[in-house]
């Protein structure tokens, strides 16, 4: 920010789903009234839910889930700074940075009017024993692309398979939340089970496809009593149902990967699981320096009211995963608290009046995952938070609309229209039979 102009500066810490959104949505709403810099460690978003659909369809994900930043940002006049957080001081209101673009820069400052965290998490494949040998996932380009090779090069001798989530550590940041009357934000004990679930389904596919077996050779796990909790019980017996119908094994409640090994997974709870594949989603952390700050939780994440707010700091947001009040850590939940921030912050500066803007979280849990033969299950569901809508819908019309938004998304640089869940609601729910 020049040093002569006035406006009131936004520091948004991350740039992917979250960090994006929340400074579209700065703009849109504040217009020209502030300032906006957003600090991301990498220059492109990292469009992580095709990444499954690369893989199983054998396209190396790197030339497909990713979009540039910069030129996004600068359409919206948004300043980018190339860099990792290395701490925030939020009494000095000041987050200090090492730019990263090159080895060996200096530290440097930045001071903020605004602060909106919205870094993500760090995924914590180290805590696991045996995954740098062992394990594959889906969770970016790199491992997305190493599950290709194997699937479709040779590496898979055709072997069991087993799919499910390590332990995730949530923190008491949300708790005493309601967003619905009677409702909370749950404890979960994993982060997001949509995508162990997308990727069940769509290794079953292969296997069918590549004539190596069927779903009895898989196994999905979760360290929890139902997979996929936050859906709800009504959509997650529908998904148990089918599962047994199609022949997957499934092992619930067993608390975490104690080890993986070459020949399985062993659990904390006693059981192991033979398998050739190991495809693991991890515990979920927030970045250490996050740790013990007045805006964290227990766990790191930051705690904010509905209105995405610290308590404490009032200047002080958090949006997608590095929220306390984000469970699961979902991006369809990260673009309605994209849009709270967004108008909290024009409140703050005039643009718009209380009842505009005083809009609370009510999470819903939007979810649509590929099933592999052009179709994907569709989860539209609230009932974990104490609403009262839960959808379950399968099919082709899904699967176009999952392949369709990212083409959206990168033709619209990351615009979301306001118009898009509301299509989605009425293309899948209005025209698949029960």
């Amino acid at each position: 920010m020049n040093a002569t102009d006035k406006k009131p500066h936004v520091v948004i810490l991350g740039g992917n789903f979250a960090g994006l959104g929340s400074a579209q949505k700065i703009r849109q709403y504040a217009g020209d009234a502030v300032q906006i810099t957003v600090v991301d460690r990498k220059d492109y978003l990292l469009f992580v839910p095709n990444i499954p659909a690369d893989v199983f369809e054998n396209r190396n994900p790197a030339m497909h889930q990713r979009m540039e930043l910069r030129d996004v940002l600068a359409h919206d006049q948004i300043n980018f700074i190339q860099a990792e957080v290395n701490a925030i001081d939020v009494d000095a209101e000041v987050v200090h940075i090492t730019p990263n673009e090159r080895p060996g820069a200096a530290a440097v400052t930045l001071s903020y009017d605004y602060l909106v965290v919205a870094l993500g998490n760090r995924l914590a494949f180290e805590d696991i024993e045996g995954f740098a040998e062992f394990g594959d996932s889906v969770s970016d380009l790199y491992l997305g692309e190493q599950l290709r090779q194997k699937l479709h090069f040779g590496g898979y001798k055709g072997g069991p398979i087993a799919i499910g989530s390590a332990r995730f550590h949530q923190g008491d940041g949300a708790k005493g939340l309601e967003p619905y009357p009677g409702g909370s934000i749950p404890d979960a004990l994993a982060a997001c089970e949509g995508p162990p679930v997308e990727v069940m389904m769509a290794t079953a596919h292969y296997l069918a496809e590549t004539k190596q077996g069927d779903p009895s050779k898989i196994t999905v796990f979760t360290p929890a009593e139902l997979i996929a909790e936050d859906a709800g019980e009504t959509v997650v017996k529908q998904l148990l149902d089918l599962a047994t119908q199609m022949g997957f094994n499934y092992l619930n409640n067993t608390q975490d990967i104690k080890r993986i090994t070459k020949d399985g997974i062993e659990f904390a709870d006693g059981r192991s699981v033979e398998a050739e594949l190991k495809i693991i989603f991890p515990d979920w952390k927030a970045h250490e320096f996050m740790r013990g700050l007045p805006i964290s939780d227990s766990e790191g994440f930051v705690v904010t009211d509905l209105l995405m707010r610290n308590p404490k700091y009032k200047n002080v947001f958090a949006a997608g995963d590095a929220a306390a009040v984000t469970m699961p850590k979902l991006g369809a939940i990260g673009h309605q608290e994209c849009e709270i921030v967004g108008l909290q912050i024009a409140k703050d500066l005039g643009r718009l009046s209380p009842e505009q803007a005083d809009k609370p979280l009510q999470p819903v849990v939007y979810c649509i995952g590929d099933m592999g033969g052009g179709k994907a299950f569709y989860i539209r569901s609230n009932t974990w938070f104490g609403g009262d809508e839960a959808v379950l819908k399968m099919g082709h019309v899904p699967y176009m609309l999952k392949m369709q938004y990212r083409t959206l998304f990168m033709h619209n640089k990351g615009k979301v229209p306001s118009w898009g869940l509301d299509f989605a609601e009425m293309a899948v729910e209005h025209h698949i039979p029960k």
